[in-house]
């Protein structure tokens, strides 16, 4: 039996430093849609807020309404008859925070910033960007090894395909490359809103040290 269904939620404290998200799955859309399903999924978010937990097994420790999550859980297998499971359960810690849930709670995303913005629909902007486009991380820096590795050898195996001379391989996968960066990092990912400057660019118009210091996407339709 497969929990492949659910509601995905994000929210963030009230002093807008932290961010939570949470999905709780279940196995059927039925069910997911339920108002109940997602007040309960909003409870064990509003308790990841306040206790701000290290982990899943942590979060489940929390109390809501008397009963730990743990046992609310189990509580709800009884009454819905369905496998129901924490599937999620990511935080970030940030001057300043936002997050966005995509409509029919399936997906949702949560991004930090190094400092206070001016103008709170730059955070709503990224929060929706990481949501279209998927970044695999903040910037070239931080893109995981084995990552760019695999990208190199793609590559050059492209190239090699194509009749290119074995020494001019590493050259042209480089170039492929910083093509992988422009599409799947998210401060040189084209804005959705506006492809005439990057992400990067966009926050520097607002101000020149802005920038990205955490973010979380999680879709159930991975």
């Amino acid at each position: 039996r497969e929990a492949s269904e659910g509601c995905v939620l994000a929210g963030i404290s009230a002093d807008s430093k932290k961010a939570v998200i949470v999905s709780l799955n279940c196995e059927t859309d039925f069910v997911a849609k339920n108002q109940d399903f997602i007040n309960f999924t909003q409870s064990i978010l509003d308790a990841a807020l306040a206790g701000f937990p290290a982990d899943v097994d942590a979060l489940k420790a929390l109390q809501v309404k008397n009963l730990s999550i743990a046992d609310g859980i189990i509580e709800k297998i009884g009454t819905i008859g369905e496998k129901i499971e924490i599937s999620c359960y990511e935080k970030i810690e940030a001057e300043q925070v936002f997050a966005y849930i995509h409509p029919g709670n399936k997906l949702a995303t949560i991004v930090g910033f190094n400092q206070k913005l001016t103008d709170a629909q730059i955070g709503k902007d990224v929060a929706m960007q990481i949501a279209a486009m998927s970044p695999i991380s903040i910037d070239k820096d931080d893109c995981p090894t084995d990552v760019i590795e695999k990208e190199i050898e793609i590559g050059k195996e492209q190239a090699r395909q194509e009749g290119k001379p074995e020494a001019m391989l590493e050259k042209i996968a480089m170039g492929k490359l910083q093509k992988f960066y422009n599409e799947s990092t998210l401060l040189n990912q084209e804005f959705v809103k506006d492809n005439t400057m990057t992400i990067r660019q966009y926050l520097q118009k607002s101000n020149k040290d802005l920038t990205v210091t955490a973010f979380r996407r999680y879709t159930l339709n991975a």
